[in-house]
């Protein structure tokens, strides 16, 4: 039997360490500013087409290469900084010229200009699918200028699988930002089809935070600072009142580099503990300094995730350190609003005359009466004896109005459900709908229960047609970071057929000149805020962008569990939601609705 193990050929090999670095345009962007960072660049500026699949430029005023290194860079473990093992855990700095531009000329089709200050002339290289094109002699400005043009053209797979462009512009703007956060002393621009997305001048952290996210972010954040012997920290952490209910402005980095560390996230969540609400979770931009013989950056390819030698002490320390800066800031709750408070009663004085206490009662009343004369209680009386006053936990009705819950707009589709029309509704905890039907008991969760009408109503609006749009009295403003500007760009037309109506404003900001008939406009940023977090948490998976989208606005818009509802809303809620196709299933694969039948109860006496 002949030998059936060969080397791999380079260009193989180098597109197989592709497929561990570059993912997706914005890991290739990621290591061409990371590049030019490390060659003493304070000005950058990126060049994207059609979200970086048809051209990435980087163009750097750094040191520039030398001719045999701008040939040498793109060879793989091809490097500066390392000549032996252990200087890996001595590495400062991002990367080296060679680290993933070797895995980069694999899939891409590479343009470099590079000069050095002392030379006259620069360096041309052209590589394709990591074969020399051309490597001479050219004019060209001092520094460094790398172009990546169509991405994984020799890889179709690959290259199938990127996503739509603002999904995968997103992406390269959140690699963007992470380094623009890193290095506030680099003047950093970024441009997408010609228009400018950031344009950063070189300032402090909080002015680059401010610049990235938005003029509001200055008085949202406050400093957060500690030092020992073995490590630093610094940074800004959010007000409780700004935390989201998504993970969206969370940054640590050590020694300048950007990492994913969810248990250091844990301590800072728990020093936001009685902060914020349940589900909420806080901004912060933290910056850990530590010697580089403590950690190990090279656990993951793309050097996100990291170890320390002794987490527990930096998780301590951090936690530490984020409740300092509440109290330095006075952030931290000055009443407890958890806790039960007394009220001073100052005690009477000696000469008043304090009379005892008494006690009426009835002699004619015994509990072992015979008397069964008395007629069944009729619905009023029945009402009166289960009124919320008789019961821990049931909640007094009032007339209120629900968003989405029009009573007079709902028609009994004949479908076979629990009939519910004559029933007497009691809300308990002002959670749960309590009600019974020819079987048994019914208890439904009145905020899962919306959930599913509004989001089986949001389904239909958006696969079938366009519902009504009121016009606003007063257009509101809408303001968000890039990212979340090319999210709402790139889900225009389903908020259209949702019912709101918004313009582009330029500078990330939308009008929002139509909203669906039945929104308050005190209302409107915030449901739109709402639902872009609940879409931007939800794992895409095989869910359709309708579904996901409809999903959250459901979520965003539903009422809430400590809501008081009348007998008509919750008359008309329980018949709406039996209309659904699918009434006992919540939106997140659990129950809108619990049924004990008669004889199950029977049992339990």
């Amino acid at each position: 039997m002949s030998d059936i193990i060969n080397l791999l050929p380079d260009a193989v090999a180098n597109q197989i360490a592709a497929g561990e670095v570059v993912q997706r345009p914005a890991s290739a962007l990621k290591e061409m500013v990371e590049n030019a960072i490390d060659a003493g660049a304070d000005e950058i500026q990126i060049i994207l087409k059609d979200a970086g699949k048809a051209l990435i430029r980087v163009v750097d005023n750094g040191a520039g290469m030398s001719e045999a290194d701008a040939r040498m860079c793109f060879e793989r473990h091809a490097t500066s900084k390392i000549s032996e093992a252990k200087d890996l855990f001595a590495l400062r700095s991002f990367g080296f010229r060679g680290e993933a531009l070797a895995s980069i000329a694999a899939v891409s089709q590479v343009e470099m200009k590079t000069r050095q200050k002392s030379r006259e002339l620069g360096t041309g290289v052209i590589i394709e699918g990591s074969k020399v094109i051309s490597h001479e002699p050219v004019s060209c400005p001092e520094g460094t200028s790398i172009a990546v043009k169509n991405l994984f053209f020799n890889v179709p797979a690959r290259r199938n699988f990127l996503k739509s462009n603002n999904v995968e512009l997103r992406h390269c703007i959140d690699e963007f930002q992470r380094i623009a956060i890193a290095n506030p002393g680099i003047v950093l621009e970024l441009f997408h089809n010609d228009r400018p997305v950031f344009q950063l001048k070189k300032g402090n952290l909080k002015q680059r935070i401010v610049a990235i996210f938005g003029g509001n972010f200055d008085e949202k954040i406050v400093p957060v600072e500690a030092e020992t012997s073995r490590i630093k920290i610094s940074g800004f952490i959010g007000k409780p009142q700004y935390a989201k209910k998504t993970k969206g402005e969370q940054y640590f980095f050590v020694n300048g580099r950007f990492i994913r560390h969810p248990y250091l996230n844990h301590a800072v969540q728990t020093a936001f503990e009685d902060l914020i609400p349940d589900g909420a979770f806080p901004t912060y931009f933290i910056f850990f300094e530590v010697d580089p013989a403590d950690i190990d950056v090279n656990i993951h390819p793309t050097k996100t995730e990291i170890n320390f030698l002794d987490a527990k002490l930096i998780y301590s320390f951090l936690r530490s350190a984020v409740k300092q800066a509440f109290g330095k800031f006075s952030i931290a709750p000055t009443i407890d609003f958890n806790t039960e408070q007394t009220i001073n009663i100052p005690p009477p004085p000696r000469s008043a005359n304090i009379p005892a206490p008494s006690v009426n009662i009835d002699p004619s009343y015994s509990p072992f009466s015979n008397n069964r004369d008395e007629e069944a209680p009729s619905q009023a009386n029945w009402e009166k004896m289960f009124s919320p006053d008789s019961f821990p936990g049931v909640q007094q009705q009032i007339d209120i109005s629900v968003p989405g819950l029009d009573a007079t707009s709902q028609e009994d589709t004949g479908e076979s459900h629990p009939k519910t029309s004559e029933q007497l509704f009691l809300q308990v905890q002002n959670r749960f709908i309590l009600t019974g039907i020819k079987s048994g008991l019914m208890l439904i969760d009145q905020r899962k229960a919306h959930q599913r009408v509004l989001y089986e109503n949001f389904m239909e609006n958006l696969e079938n047609a366009t519902p009504g749009s009121q016009k606003t009295l007063f257009p509101e403003t809408w303001h968000l970071n890039a990212s979340d500007a090319s999210l709402v760009n790139e889900l225009n037309e389903q908020f259209l057929r949702l019912g709101f109506e918004i313009s582009s404003a330029g500078a990330n900001s939308f009008i929002v000149n139509g909203v669906p008939a039945d929104l308050p406009q005190e209302l409107i940023l915030q449901t739109l805020e709402n639902t872009l977090e609940q879409y931007k948490n939800q794992s895409s998976g095989s869910s359709s962008r309708h579904k996901r989208l409809a999903k959250a606005m459901a979520k965003s818009m539903s009422i809430s569990n400590n809501k008081t509802l009348s007998q008509e809303e919750m008359q008309t809620l329980a018949n709406s939601l039996f209309a659904c196709a699918a009434p006992e299933s919540d939106l997140d694969g659990g129950k809108t609705l619990i049924i004990w039948p008669f004889d199950k109860l029977a049992e339990m006496f």
